[in-house]
């Protein structure tokens, strides 16, 4: 019987596959939205989040914070919902919140980062669509990529240019098989 114990949490679900977001439980929807396979931490210090805003596990795990919390969680801004109604089968979102706006005035930190900023998969690059710049009323810096991932593919990466942050370019890497939820592929 001790050696079935380690098995069976090997083989274990995620509790994101195994439970309705209704069932999440608090630390389990904050360990989502900043530690997971759609969200993740990159260095060096100062560390910036980044994570997958149109992946559907962090939609449903910022639904069901908004209603636990009685929509405290900011809505994010109106164009960019409108934009993301119609175009989310083409497009993806990768979000950095900010904590701090004060170092975002700059129009030619913006075109670095519209330069800069790509999306590799295998041997290729892809540059950003667009972005959403982060507002006082809504401090998230969304990027806009095209869909060009395939479950079949093994990593994704990002080389970043993140405007207003200490050491302004980021790398961030996501294994794609990880990123399945569902049984889909989700970002």
């Amino acid at each position: 019987m001790h050696v079935l114990v380690p098995w069976l949490f090997f083989f274990a679900q995620p509790f994101w596959e195994a439970r309705p977001p209704e069932k999440w439980s608090d630390e389990e929807i904050a360990l989502l939205r900043t530690n997971s396979p759609w969200a993740q931490v990159i260095r060096p210090d100062p560390g910036v989040l980044v994570y997958f805003a149109t992946a559907l596990p962090i939609e449903e795990a910022e639904g069901e914070l908004r209603l636990r919390t009685r929509n405290t969680l900011r809505e994010p801004d109106p164009d960019y919902l409108t934009y993301l109604s119609e175009n989310r089968d083409k497009h993806f979102v990768l979000a950095i919140p900010y904590a701090n706006l004060s170092g975002l005035g700059k129009a030619e930190e913006f075109r670095k980062m519209e330069a800069e900023s790509v999306m590799m998969i295998g041997r290729k690059s892809y540059k950003i669509i667009g972005h959403f710049a982060p507002t006082a009323a809504d401090p998230v810096l969304r990027l806009v990529f095209s869909r060009e991932v395939q479950a079949s593919d093994k990593r994704v990466v990002f080389r970043l240019y993140l405007p207003g942050v200490d050491f302004p370019d980021r790398e961030v890497e996501f294994p794609v098989k990880d990123l399945l939820y569902h049984g889909k592929l989700e970002m």
